[in-house]
């Protein structure tokens, strides 16, 4: 096992520039190379789509990677190029080829250069491609998207039920399904169709501790509200969601007469302009786009800083996957919503004339966006509650990163009206939706009610006292308890659990959030709190940004293809001018650094000599993880020469663990100058006797030191004394 996770590392390494796996990767991708069957739940931005590249490119074939949207597979082709010097590793089969296109795409695959090959499910099922395909060496399939096989997912395609069979047909190889979204149902569902419900299931966490979600009530001055928070974020990447083209046209309008540069993006475009428009925000040409809700964009962009709905979406999962498009590098991302309950009506009347069953389930989804936007419980909790996942609202990460819970509202005991809820829903049998239970506690007597005499029960109307809307509210808070749950078969039916009866007979304490009323306040007054990312040197973050955007225009590939904000900022802590030192920038593969280095290393090394700056030489330290992080930290602040005192401060160390974590720096062969903080503790001839102690001396032992002084100087002094000296003379 620990060879393959060596070879494993190194493949990561080599490919991608990344020293370690994120979250779940590395045992998705180790089942997938014993040849099993494997189901990922993994958000948007967690890295899905390594779990099957990286197997694809270290194994014998072509993996063949079925996804729903021609704008996501040349996003991800141009990226898989970019690792290589052979154009043909990636390749896309759909429509918008040619007869010229497809021959070299087959002959790409015969000859074994091509290690994946993305497909739409449309093409896949065509009868000569299944028969090119039955003859070629194929390692695995792969299923992007695969919330598009159940009719409970939220973007539901019908041509994705026929996969399996189709897949039987070419060859009997492992089979990944991925995700960014699915409800336990939809996930039992995908699993059944797709015939393997023997799968290895991974899920990872939905939380995505960098969003804020902020959802406001849409007013006449919507549009006012949108400018004055776009512009907040002047210069960086924002999306925008409308429910219809035309309201996408008004906005795209409204912020380019208001001076921000935005384009539209909806399926009424012709293809060259839908085209045209999303590579412009890609190459950042352009800073917002404006596109429909109906119109899935599949844009693999890291620095979205903003993500806002004009109308609120269809169903969660909609809105899951839309705002998980924003802060995929884990930088800030901030997910504005406006709602107005007639957004929802209008999404119910799209729903009218279609089959009883996708009425159904199209309004049970609705019912769920309501209950979320109308919540004045903590989102962040409401969210993963709805994908299966408790969170913890006190401690959890990104605890604080929502407007409910940031701006808490009034809280009133509920334990008397929690006990009459959990007894209606005991007593008709657990039979009714939220909105029944919720008629015979007011007492309101419906032909369903009637017909099961409901209303002649004795708890009937005892809950009169109360509005619908509040029992609906305390419904909700109680969902996300394990008192009550909602049946997966039939959908949205209210079921009691243990913990419910329990507390029947043994009511306690429970706080109820009150549904607050929404005020209109500032755009973005909360927006100071949430984090984004911050560069050691800005002039040169701007020079390399600049670089970067002109090599992806002269290669035609987005920006972030080249070298992502991370890498950059690492640049621009370690100064690189070879690459060989390039290599071990954060992010950067040996395949990158070759490919695309010489003209970074030749800007950072004229940056360095026209600014005669003294650079640190072969770092060693890493940018990944809360240790090298802290390192890089230390580094940084150094550099800019902020008192030890207040590094030690910010960071929460004593001074003697700064000591410590500074000559970690220093003897991993990382040159630190401190010298601005010991002129102010050790004059200079004492400097200069410590140091030539230091190169005279067998031991570089404090103890040592300290003996040879004889009280001299104290401890603290002689150890950034020794910094000094390993830095200068050591590095």
């Amino acid at each position: 096992m620990n060879s393959v996770k060596i070879d494993l590392h190194k493949s990561l390494k080599k490919f991608f520039g990344f020293d370690s796996f994120r979250g779940l990767q590395e045992p998705v991708i180790k089942c997938l190379l014993r040849g099993e069957n494997t189901f990922v739940i993994m958000p948007t931005g967690g890295g899905k789509s390594l779990c099957y590249q990286l197997p694809a490119l270290i194994q014998e074939g072509t993996a063949i990677v079925v996804s729903p949207l021609i704008a996501l597979m040349k996003n991800q082709v141009d990226s898989l190029r970019s690792l290589s010097t052979d154009k043909g590793i990636a390749h896309v089969l759909n429509s918008s080829l040619n007869r010229g296109e497809i021959a070299q795409v087959k002959e790409d695959i015969e000859k074994g250069i091509t290690k994946l090959l993305y497909v739409a499910p449309e093409s896949l099922i065509k009868e000569e491609y299944v028969t090119f395909l039955k003859k070629q060496k194929i390692s695995f399939l792969a299923i992007d998207e695969a919330h598009c096989i159940s009719e409970w997912g939220h973007d539901f395609r019908p041509e994705y039920r026929n996969l399996r069979s189709t897949i039987a047909q070419i060859a009997d190889v492992p089979i990944i399904g991925l995700t960014a979204t699915a409800t336990p149902k939809v996930e039992l569902d995908i699993l059944k169709n797709l015939r393997m419900p023997e799968a290895n299931r991974f899920k990872a966490s939905f939380n995505r501790p960098n969003l804020f979600y902020d959802v406001r009530p849409k007013t006449k001055d919507v549009n006012k509200d949108i400018i004055r928070f776009v512009k907040k974020y002047e210069g960086k990447s924002g999306i925008i969601y409308c429910l219809s083209r035309k309201k996408v046209g008004e906005i795209a309008q409204v912020l380019q007469v208001n001076g921000i540069s935005a384009l539209p993006y909806h399926a009424g475009l012709d293809g060259k302009t839908r085209a045209k428009h999303q590579d412009m925000f890609l190459m950042e040409d352009v800073d917002v786009i404006v596109a429909t809700i109906a119109f899935g964009m599949g844009i693999d962009k890291p620095d979205v800083r903003f993500v806002i709905h004009h109308d609120i979406p269809k169903s969660l999962e909609s809105y899951y996957q839309e705002t998980g498009r924003g802060g995929r590098d884990g930088g800030e991302g901030y997910c504005l919503a406006y709602y107005a309950y007639k957004d929802i009506e209008k999404l119910e009347k799209f729903l009218t004339g279609k089959p009883v069953s996708e009425t159904e389930i199209g309004m049970a989804l609705l019912q769920e966006v309501v209950a979320y936007a109308e919540t004045s419980m903590s989102r962040r909790k409401f969210l993963l509650h709805y994908f299966g996942e408790e969170f913890d609202e006190i401690n959890g990460l990104g605890a604080d990163m929502d407007d409910n819970t940031r701006n808490p509202k009034t809280r009133v005991e509920a334990k008397d009206n929690v006990k009459k809820l959990l007894e209606a829903v005991r007593d008709t049998n657990q039979e009714f939706k939220s909105k029944e239970v919720i008629n015979a506690l007011i007492g309101k007597s419906t032909a369903l009610l009637k017909s099961r005499k409901t209303n002649l029960k004795p708890f009937f109307g005892t809950g009169a006292a109360k509005d619908a809307p509040y029992w609906m509210a305390l419904i909700r808070q109680v969902l996300v308890t394990p008192m009550l749950s909602k049946e997966i078969e039939q959908y949205g039916v209210l079921k009691i659990t243990k913990e419910g009866l329990a507390f029947i007979e043994n009511p306690v304490s429970f706080l109820m959030t009150e549904d607050h009323i929404y005020s209109i306040e500032e755009i973005g007054d909360i927006i100071t709190n949430t984090k984004g990312f911050g560069s050691t040197d800005e002039q040169l973050m701007k020079m390399l940004k600049d670089l970067r955007k002109k090599v992806g225009k002269d290669k035609g590939v987005p920006p972030f293809v080249i070298f992502q904000d991370p890498s950059l900022e690492d640049m621009t802590l370690k100064y690189p001018i070879t690459i060989a030192e390039l290599s071990n920038i954060h992010g950067v593969g040996e395949g990158k650094a070759k490919k695309y280095g010489k003209d970074f290393i030749a800007l950072i090394a004229s940056y360095v000599t026209e600014n005669d700056i003294l650079r640190p030489d072969d770092i060693i330290v890493k940018s990944t993880g809360s240790n090298s992080s802290l390192k890089l930290s230390i580094i940084q602040n150094t550099d800019k020469k902020i008192p030890l005192e207040d590094i030690a401060k910010s960071k929460g160390l004593t001074m003697e663990e700064l000591i410590d974590e500074m000559e970690t720096i220093v003897y991993s062969g990382t040159k630190l100058n401190i010298d601005y903080f010991i002129n102010t503790m050790v004059d200079e001839d004492s400097q200069e006797e410590i140091f030539e102690y230091f190169m005279e001396a067998e031991s570089d032992k404090i103890d040592d030191a300290l003996e040879e002084f004889d009280g001299d100087f104290d401890i603290e002094e002689l150890r950034v004394m020794r910094i000094k000296f390993i830095s200068e003379v050591g590095n």
